[in-house]
This record gives C-alpha cells, sequence and structure tokens, in this order.
C-alpha cells in the first residue's frame, strides 16, 4: 500500500523558515516524480515544485516561489523534502506531496497517482 506522509507544516511570522518532508513507502519510487502542491483556502490546488527520484532534476512553479523554495529528496529515508525561505501570508496553504509515474506533465494534479493528506503551513504578518 502505497503512503505519502508530510510533515513540518506550523504557524510561523513573515520571514521565517520551515521545512517540509514527505515520507515515501510501499513501493519502488526509482522512476517517479515527486510533487509539492499547495492549496490556499478558498482557492484550487495550484503546483509547487517537483524532482525527478532517478535524476534529481528538479521544477518549479513561477517566480512566485523560485529562489525561495528549494525540493530535494533523500534517497536512502525515501523521503522528499521542502525547504521554504523567506515565507510569505500568500505562502499560507494546506501544503500536499504526490507521486506521478508520468513525470512530462509534473504540473498537473490530474498527472499524479498518490497524495499525501497535507499540512497546514500558515504565514502570519
Amino acid at each position: 500500500q502505497v503512503q505519502l506522509v508530510e510533515s513540518g507544516g506550523g504557524l510561523v511570522q513573515a520571514g521565517d523558515s520551515l521545512r517540509l518532508s514527505c515520507a515515501a513507502s510501499g513501493r519502488t519510487f526509482s522512476g517517479y516524480t515527486m510533487g509539492w502542491f499547495r492549496q490556499p483556502p478558498g482557492k484550487e490546488r495550484e503546483f509547487v515544485a517537483a524532482i525527478r527520484w532517478s535524476t534529481g532534476t528538479t521544477y518549479y512553479t513561477d517566480s512566485s516561489v523560485k529562489g525561495r523554495f528549494t525540493i530535494s529528496r533523500d534517497n536512502a529515508k525515501n523521503t522528499v523534502y521542502l525547504q521554504m525561505t523567506g515565507l510569505k501570508p500568500e505562502d499560507t496553504a494546506v501544503y500536499y506531496c504526490a507521486a506521478t509515474n508520468y513525470g512530462a506533465t509534473y504540473y498537473h494534479k490530474e498527472s499524479y497517482d498518490y497524495w499525501g493528506q497535507g499540512t497546514q503551513v500558515t504565514v502570519s504578518s
């Protein structure tokens, strides 16, 4: 049974940092692309970042997060991370980890087969 378990969310102030973790289990993910999505209150779930497990190639959404967020993985721990720095109130959202075997459209949430339960990130001004 595939499981993606996120952790690391919380309430922080603007300018702070957080590191989200996604522990993956239940299958071999070496051929998968792992993604982070977020869903702000009252809005659609949106792509944040992705990483190809085998090569470590990374992708990010637009300039709203590029330069502030870094996605990485630890093969030994089967864990994907999202390091977030310089957090802003507009980063407030539920953050989800997801896995897809079809990495060509990593930015489409519909491409993802597996999802975690989400972790809340709240940034106060």
